[in-house]
C-alpha cells in the first residue's frame, strides 16, 4: 500500500486466515483525489486532497510523497494551497467555511472563517486573496492577523481557482458560465475575458506572463491571448482537472479531482505520470455477471473489466446527467447502475440514457441492492429505514428503526441481510420482521452472499467474517484490512457543499462476490480493491 494514503507498519499489514487467500484485484491511490497545487519554497509540488483532509508534498521527479498535513489534523476538506514569502502556507477548508495558515514550525491557526464554500486563493506577495466557490461567490483580499476580509467583487457564479495578473487584476472562471474573468485587485466592476470553456476550474499565469486554463469537462489545457483573446489548446488529457501549477522555469503539472492523478503536462502535450490516476474511494461495490466491476466512487461511477483493467468511468461529476456524489451501486443484466448519493437521491444510470431518478431527499442513502423483482432496496442510513422502491418510484418501507443500516444483500426470496452499523449486528428482514443473525461487531458495513455463506465487512475491527446460514457458525477470513483511517487517525467527518454534494459524507467500505467465488472488499483508507478466494 502506498505510505502516502495509508502508513503500513508490520502490525497493520492485512492478511488472511489460513485456509483463504488474499491479493490485491486494483491497486492502492496514492493520494485521496487531488485538488488544488503550489510549489513550495523547497522545491516541492504540494496538493491538497479535499476527500481525504491532507495535504501531500509530491517530489515532482519521482513523485514520491510527504504528507504535510495529516489526515485528523485541525484541517478539514482542503482545497487550495498558496505560500506567503516567509513560507506560510495558506489553505482553503471548502467543506468548513473557513481558511488556515500552516505556519513553517507546522502550527495551525485560522485566519479567516464564515466565508462559504472556500475554494480558490492565490498570494501576491504577502496579500491574500480567496474566492467562494457557490452561485453569489465573493472575491476577497484576506489579512493574516485575522481581520475582517475585503470583498473585492461579489455576486459571482461558481468563481474558482484564481492568480494576480502582471496588470494587476485577479484572474478567475466562473465555472458554471464557461468564462474567465478578471478584475481589479483594489476593486471595481468585474469585465469577462473570454468564454466558450468547457468548465474552467482554474486560471493561472506562467512564468512568461501567458494566462492559461484547465476545463474539467473536456479535458483540455487552453492558453489565452490576452492581447487578441484568442484561445489555443496545448494539451488535451482526461476530463476531471482540477487545478495546475508551474515552476519557476516554465514546467506545468496539472491535477485531476476525479481520479486523484497528478502528471506533468511536457512541451508536446503528453503526460509524464507522477502519481497515477486511482480511486477516491472505492465506497459501493458490484459485479455484473459478465465479472465487470462498478464502483461508485464520489465523483464518478467507475467500470473495471475483470482482468483489473479500468474499462470507462463513463459518469463524472462534470457531466450534465451524473446523478451526484455516489455512494452505493447495484447493476442490473442490461448494464444499468442503480446509484445512491450525498443528496439522498437513488437514481437508474445507463450510458446513453438519460438519468432516472427513483426516489430524492433521502436521509443519507448508502447501500443498494436490486431485488428478485427488479425493484431496488435500499439502506436509509440517516433514518434508520430500509426501503424498496420500484422502477416506477413507489417506496415501501421494509424496516424502520435500525440503528444506521449501511449494506444490504438482497435474497431470492424477496427478504434481506441488512447491517446496522451503530448496533454492531446484521439483521434479516422479512415481511416486516427484524430478526438478528450476527452480533458483536464493531461497525459492519459491506455485506456479500456466496450460497448459503454471508460475508460481513467490519469497517472498525477491519476484518473480514464469513457466516454459513445453515449451521449459524462463523469464521474470520481476514483482518488487518486497510478500511476506514489507519490505526491511531480519528478523521474528521466531511460536511459536505450545499446544492453540489450535501453532507455529511460518510464512509461506506463495502463488499461484492464474483460469479468465480471471490469477494472483492472496498479498501477505502488505501484507495485499492481486495479480494479474498478460499484455497
Amino acid at each position: 500500500m502506498n505510505p502516502g494514503r495509508y502508513p503500513i507498519s508490520a502490525t497493520t499489514t492485512a492478511r488472511a486466515t489460513p485456509g483463504w487467500s488474499l491479493n490485491t484485484a486494483l491497486a492502492p491511490s496514492a493520494l485521496f483525489g487531488a485538488n488544488g497545487m503550489k510549489f513550495g519554497p523547497d522545491g516541492q509540488l504540494y496538493v491538497a486532497q479535499a476527500f481525504g483532509s491532507q495535504i501531500s508534498a509530491l517530489n515532482p521527479e519521482t513523485g514520491a510523497a510527504r504528507t504535510i498535513v495529516p489526515v485528523g489534523s485541525a484541517v478539514v476538506a482542503p482545497d487550495d494551497l498558496a505560500f506567503d514569502t516567509h513560507g506560510v502556507l495558506y489553505i482553503t477548508e471548502v467543506m468548513s467555511e473557513r481558511v488556515s495558515a500552516r505556519l513553517p514550525d507546522g502550527t495551525l491557526r485560522v485566519i479567516a472563517d464564515n466565508v462559504p464554500v472556500a475554494n480558490g486563493i492565490t498570494t501576491h506577495g504577502d496579500r491574500i486573496f480567496m474566492d467562494e466557490f457557490r452561485v453569489g461567490g465573493r472575491v476577497l483580499e484576506l489579512f493574516a492577523d485575522g481581520r475582517t476580509p475585503r470583498v473585492i467583487a461579489e455576486n459571482l457564479r461558481l468563481p474558482n481557482a484564481l492568480a494576480m495578473g502582471p496588470d494587476g487584476h485577479l484572474y478567475f472562471p466562473q465555472v458554471a458560465n464557461g468564462e474567465i474573468w478578471r478584475v481589479a485587485a483594489e476593486g471595481g466592476l468585474p469585465e469577462r475575458v473570454t468564454a466558450g470553456l468547457a468548465l474552467p476550474t482554474a486560471a493561472k499565469f506562467s512564468p512568461r506572463g501567458e494566462l492559461y486554463t484547465v476545463e474539467a469537462a473536456s479535458g483540455d489545457i487552453t492558453r489565452i491571448d490576452l492581447q487578441t483573446r484568442t484561445k489555443t489548446t496545448i494539451a488535451k488529457v482526461r476530463p476531471g482537472i482540477d487545478n495546475f501549477a508551474f515552476t519557476a522555469d516554465g514546467r506545468l503539472f496539472v491535477s485531476h479531482f476525479i481520479d486523484g492523478g497528478v502528471a506533468e503536462i511536457e512541451a508536446d502535450g503528453r503526460e509524464r505520470i507522477l502519481v497515477a490516476a486511482g480511486l477516491l474511494g472505492p465506497f459501493g461495490l458490484a459485479t455484473g455477471a459478465d465479472g465487470t466491476l462498478y464502483i461508485a466512487d464520489g465523483m464518478s461511477l467507475a467500470v473495471h473489466k475483470a482482468d483489473g483493467s479500468l474499462a470507462a468511468r463513463p459518469a463524472l461529476l462534470v457531466n450534465h446527467d451524473f446523478p451526484g456524489f455516489a455512494r452505493g451501486v447495484a447493476v442490473d443484466a442490461a448494464g444499468a447502475c442503480y446509484l445512491t448519493t450525498s443528496a439522498g437521491t437513488v437514481a437508474r444510470y445507463l450510458a446513453g440514457q438519460e438519468t432516472k431518478a427513483l426516489a430524492t431527499s433521502l436521509n443519507l442513502a448508502t447501500g443498494i441492492a436490486l431485488a428478485a423483482d427488479g425493484s431496488v432496496i435500499v439502506c436509509e442510513t440517516g433514518a434508520g429505514r430500509v426501503l424498496k422502491i420500484s422502477m416506477e418510484g413507489k417506496t415501501t418501507t421494509l424496516a424502520r428503526g435500525l440503528a444506521s443500516p449501511v449494506g444490504v444483500v438482497a435474497l431470492p426470496d424477496g427478504s434481506c441481510f441488512v447491517s446496522e452499523s451503530a448496533a454492531g449486528r446484521v439483521v434479516h428482514v422479512q415481511g416486516g420482521n427484524v430478526t438478528p443473525v450476527l452480533a458483536g461487531l464493531r461497525e459492519p458495513h459491506g455485506l456479500a452472499q456466496l450460497g448459503d455463506t454471508l460475508f460481513v465487512l467490519d469497517r472498525a475491527a477491519k476484518t473480514l467474517t464469513q457466516f454459513t446460514r445453515s449451521t449459524g457458525q462463523t469464521e474470520l477470513v481476514a483482518e488487518y484490512l486497510p478500511v476506514g483511517a489507519a490505526p491511531g487517525i480519528v478523521p474528521k467527518t466531511l460536511p459536505g457543499i450545499a446544492d453540489v454534494m450535501p453532507g455529511p459524507l460518510l464512509p461506506f467500505s463495502d463488499l461484492a462476490a464474483t460469479a468465480d467465488g471471490r469477494i472483492l472488499i472496498g479498501a477505502d483508507g488505501a484507495g485499492a480493491v481486495l479480494a479474498v478466494t478460499r484455497k
